[in-house]
């Protein structure tokens, strides 16, 4: 599988969803979109949105840990072997994507170059 969603990423992706659809702000169909966009310093940024559309022709749907990950196949060409992780420590909280396959990343370490 090109993109791994760790245990720990998925829960926090589980727990967001649930307290969406408590509120009503949510739809029941949610997935975790990834996807690549051009910007940064570097170029090209990761993005992680939840989506509750998928476009049979353009997007790819994984499983990882219970959650739905949809990638378009545009995004998918610069993902091969991206792992996304949660952190939830005192000076660091929030989910984190490690590319492989990125040459560099800009010193904020926000967006990559390929």
């Amino acid at each position: 599988m090109p993109i791994t969603v760790t245990e720990k990423a998925a829960n926090e992706v589980k727990r967001i969803i649930a307290e969406q659809q408590a509120q009503g702000a949510a739809p029941e169909k949610l997935y975790l979109r990834m996807r690549v966009v051009g910007g940064g310093c570097s170029g090209f940024q990761h993005k992680l949105d939840l989506d509750p559309q998928v476009n049979e022709k353009l997007d790819e749907v994984f499983e990882c840990h219970g959650i739905p990950v949809v990638v378009d196949k545009r995004s998918l060409m610069y993902l091969s072997d991206v792992t996304v992780d949660f952190h939830d420590e005192l000076n660091r909280r929030g989910f984190s994507i490690t590319n492989p396959n990125a040459k560099s990343t800009c010193g904020c370490g926000s967006s990559f170059s390929m």
